[in-house]
């Protein structure tokens, strides 16, 4: 799978304010990419039934149209010079948002918060289109472009090397620094620091970046260490999980305190960095 060259920036939008903390993100990303962005409502037709609201839809599509009008002014207001358009589609929030992600660059969306994060059932829209996005998939947290390093989890799958490749190309647009973290038990230095040293050998034009290896529970670490970070970037799943979303993307969905991007599809060819003998069982994974 390719992501196109010439792809949009895609935010969907609900009218919450965590859409609108996604759009300032989606229009920082498009500016700083050259890209369009293209704001996107999924309008779901009111229920026709008898005593379920009748059948006069027109305030219901009034009211999205309003979202939409809010979002891409919003937009135009965070990041002067943005090329900001928006559009309603009709169906559900999650399969709109993954058919549009065939053709984006990137597709951003906030949190949630009409109901938060803690309880995120896998038919989400949020938890389907981070686990089968055909794109990278931007979570927006809070009102304000977080400072600090752009981190991306390493862990020798291919997912994690584009993440590592992804997130080098963040930085560098950011004019900031690139660390590559992996998660290691107690006694697994040297095992890491060899994954560390082939998942960097597979992406040779990639060069600055400082290695951190960090010890404990992979999800605990990374939660901890992205709190003081611009981003962190990390694949969907690691190279053990039998799920389209892994245990380590799912506890940062839920209970990241910053902005995360989840990366899918290869780019460029990449080869899955074979584990070290005597790897530590709580190397990062999905």
């Amino acid at each position: 799978m390719q992501i196109p060259a010439q792809g949009p920036v895609v935010v969907g939008v609900d009218g919450t304010p965590a859409a609108l903390a996604a759009v300032r993100l989606a229009a920082r990303e498009a500016v700083s990419r050259g890209r369009d962005l293209f704001v996107v409502h999924a309008f779901t037709w009111p229920d026709p039934r008898p005593g379920a609201g009748g059948t006069d839809y027109a305030p219901a599509r009034r009211a999205a149209s309003r979202v939409l009008d809010e979002a891409v002014a919003t937009a135009q207001r965070s990041t002067p010079g943005v090329h900001a358009r928006g559009q309603l589609l009709d169906g559900l929030p999650g399969p709109v948002l993954l058919r549009l992600s065939r053709g984006a660059v990137l597709l951003v969306m906030g949190t949630g918060d009409r109901t938060g994060t803690d309880g995120l059932s896998p038919g989400s829209p949020l938890v389907q289109v981070v686990a089968r996005a055909w794109c990278p998939v931007a979570v927006a947290r809070g009102t304000r472009p977080p400072s600090g390093p752009v981190l991306a989890a390493v862990d020798g799958s291919a997912c994690s090397l584009l993440a590592l490749r992804f997130a080098a190309e963040e930085a560098a647009r950011r004019g900031g620094a690139v660390h590559a973290v992996h998660v290691a038990r107690e006694g697994g230095r040297a095992a890491a620091d060899h994954l560390l040293d082939e998942a960097l050998a597979a992406v040779p034009d990639i060069t600055g970046v400082r290695r951190r290896v960090l010890v404990g529970s992979p999800q605990e670490a990374l939660l901890r260490v992205s709190r003081r970070a611009g981003l962190l970037v990390l694949g969907p799943r690691g190279s053990r999980a039998r799920s389209r979303l892994g245990t380590v993307a799912g506890e940062v969905l839920r209970h990241g305190s910053g902005p995360a991007v989840f990366v899918h599809g290869p780019r460029t060819p990449a080869r899955r960095v074979p584990p070290p003998p005597g790897r530590p069982a709580g190397a990062v994974r999905g």
